[in-house]
């Protein structure tokens, strides 16, 4: 009996259902067959009718979706396989397209890329249908970012700022601290009402393991889904969990909601595409790549955006991370992301070494709309602040000279010096947007100039302190700010109310 449903029924109860929609009338079906079978991919002739992303469904319970379309054969990838998947298995088309349940029943949930649960928890009951492959959002239903999203982390939330419905490329060599920001900028979404959907490509289990922990510790796991393809799992299924992912996070936009998903890794997604694309013997084109990698990329980072009032007002901000290979930026995979975002946050590997973390390299990294959702307060003085950083980091290479500087020169590398202190941030620690607003008053009121660079870290700990016992928004006078400032530097406390 042929399965004519995504949710598994047993005998009986399809006997009962294909009874009782029995219809006596005049039936033509197309009916296939396997040649061959390996490596995650399997070759069908028959069937004249399929169509690109067509779903397969084999005799034995197996289930492809169709990937390559030739003159004799069709070339398909592998999404369940059974031990008796042979050569000369019957197939035939399933007559529907490739969807997942979706909705709020999948937040806590750790899934694999066709929603059946990994975490151990009941089936999940869908509260609707998504397809994984649609068309990213017409321009007239768009908004533009308008509403920042803050990630917790200083130097990003002031210098590189994230807006939601924005695109922005987590760039660097594996080790620096990639996947750590991702993080933050999930951990950082509690209580902000963001739905948040986390991407596993390709991953060792530990890793895995290690990153739905760190979720559930810091209670965020509450606000997210997690979608896993490991590195043991079929290759078709690491193709599909970036795609996965996405849908489940449009559903909750097309809702109303904000959403935010991390691609941990576009990398190893673009790898597992070309490994499969050269199985299905795909004309290769630079690095041996597909020529359409850069088509497949953008037709996934498209879908994140900003929806207007009229279509709902939710939006979908997208993280990729993609990996380097020495610092090379130029790289042809990291390049096409590049092109396809709204920015790039990039890691170097020389201020990682040097004890600056998060090692974000300022000169490289930028968003490009991330300024117009940045709250024009912190905008202001960040503006103010990022100047004394760049004329810090000219000076700095003429110190390494031995040349003799003007006091002038001296005193802006003593103050660039302290404000690379303060932009350090241990992973794991986001910070609230209200403390941006203190330190960035606090050093643009040069009440940093004197200090030991040792105790930077603990003045800015009495800060965030200060910060959290009042009760000051974004939006109050900055003569409130400098009060509370000024009663940080007193060691009192204060009572301005916003």
């Amino acid at each position: 009996m042929w399965p004519t449903n995504t949710e598994p029924l047993g005998p009986l109860a399809q006997q009962a259902a294909w009874l009782e929609s029995y219809q006596p009338a005049l039936r033509i079906a197309e009916r296939g067959k396997v040649l061959s079978v390996g490596d995650g991919i399997t070759w069908v002739t028959g069937l004249p009718s399929a169509a690109m992303d067509d779903i397969l469904d084999f005799e034995d319970g197996s289930r492809a979706l169709v990937f390559d379309l030739n003159e004799t054969r069709i070339g398909a990838i592998l999404l369940r396989e059974t031990s008796d998947l042979t050569s000369g298995t019957p197939v035939r088309l399933a007559g529907r397209r490739l969807s997942i349940p979706v909705g709020n029943n999948l937040l806590g949930r750790v899934i694999d890329p066709l929603a059946a649960p990994l975490d151990g928890g009941p089936e999940l009951t869908p509260t609707a249908w998504q397809r994984l492959e649609t068309p990213a959002p017409p321009i007239v239903h768009r908004d533009f970012v308008h509403a920042p999203l803050y990630t917790g982390v200083k130097i990003i939330d002031t210098l590189v700022p994230v807006g939601k419905g924005q695109r922005q490329l987590l760039v660097g060599d594996d080790g620096l601290g990639r996947s750590a920001l991702a993080l933050d900028a999930v951990i950082n979404q509690n209580g902000k009402d963001v739905f948040c959907v986390y991407v596993l490509i390709g991953q060792k289990r530990s890793t895995v393991v290690n990153v739905i922990e760190t979720l559930r510790d810091y209670g965020a796991l509450e606000h997210t889904t997690v979608v896993v393809a490991e590195s043991s799992s079929m290759p078709g299924l690491q193709h599909l969990a970036p795609f996965c992912g996405c849908a489940v996070a449009e559903f909750w936009m097309q809702q109303g909601h904000d959403t935010l998903v991390v691609y941990d890794d576009l990398a190893t997604h673009a790898k597992t595409y070309r490994e499969l694309s050269l199985l299905l013997r795909r004309p290769p084109g630079r690095e041996a790549y597909p020529g359409d990698i850069f088509s497949v990329h953008a037709r996934l980072l498209e879908r994140a955006t900003c929806l207007n009032a009229a279509h709902g007002g939710g939006s979908m901000t997208a993280l990729p991370i993609v990996e380097t290979q020495l610092g090379e930026i130029a790289a042809y995979i990291p390049t096409n992301l590049i092109s396809i975002t709204d920015g790039q946050i990039y890691l170097d590997r020389g201020l990682f070494a040097g004890g600056f973390r998060p090692a974000i390299d300022i000169a490289r990294s930028v968003s490009r709309i991330g300024g117009q959702a940045q709250h024009p307060r912190i905008k202001e003085e960040a503006g103010r602040m990022k100047l004394d950083y760049l004329q810090f980091l000219e000076l700095e290479v003429f110190t390494r000279f031995g040349a003799k500087l003007e006091a002038s020169m001296d005193v802006a590398i003593q103050r660039g010096r302290i404000l690379r202190e303060i932009l350090k941030q241990d992973r794991l620690t986001p910070l609230p947007a209200a403390f941006q607003m203190a330190w960035l008053i606090a050093f643009n009121d040069q009440h940093f100039t004197d200090v030991d660079i040792e105790r930077v870290h603990l003045m800015l700990d009495t800060l965030l302190q200060q910060v959290q016992a009042t009760h000051l928004t974004l939006d109050s006078p900055r003569e409130d700010w400098s009060r509370l400032v000024a009663a940080w530097l007193d060691g009192g406390t204060t009572t301005v109310q916003p």
